[in-house]
């Protein structure tokens, strides 16, 4: 997964946003140690306070965290991680509705489209 960052808002909460798909996905699983702030960032291509602050506000949400002399960790607990990757696509289900409705389209129409869709 690459670090695609656009001009949509600001880069530290596009680095979050990745960060965390990089946790539901697994490529950072659950207990796993993170790579150092400086490396995240040059492999992001950002600033490395850019970076810290991405970490702090996830380990603000407990996604991560710090082990004093040892760095940062995700987080062990598989229920939170389960409860983020279930907002993510409740989140994209409410957009793609909102798109859908915009454009005609009722509930049952949708249905009858995502199912046309996965054959």
């Amino acid at each position: 997964m690459a670090w695609e960052l656009d001009n949509r808002g600001s880069i530290y909460s596009q680095l979050v946003d990745i960060i965390i798909r990089r946790i539901v996905t697994g490529v950072y699983p659950a207990g796993s140690k993170l790579d150092s702030v400086r490396d995240l960032a040059s492999e992001a291509g950002v600033n490395p306070n850019t970076m810290q602050r991405a970490l702090t506000e996830l380990e603000r949400t407990g996604i991560i965290s710090t082990q004093r002399t040892s760095g940062k960790y995700v987080t062990e607990d598989a229920a939170m991680i389960e409860e983020i990757r279930i907002k993510i696509a409740n989140d994209a289900i409410k957009k793609l509705l909102g798109e859908l409705k915009e454009i005609g389209f009722d509930s049952d129409e949708v249905v009858k489209l995502i199912e046309e869709v996965e054959r």
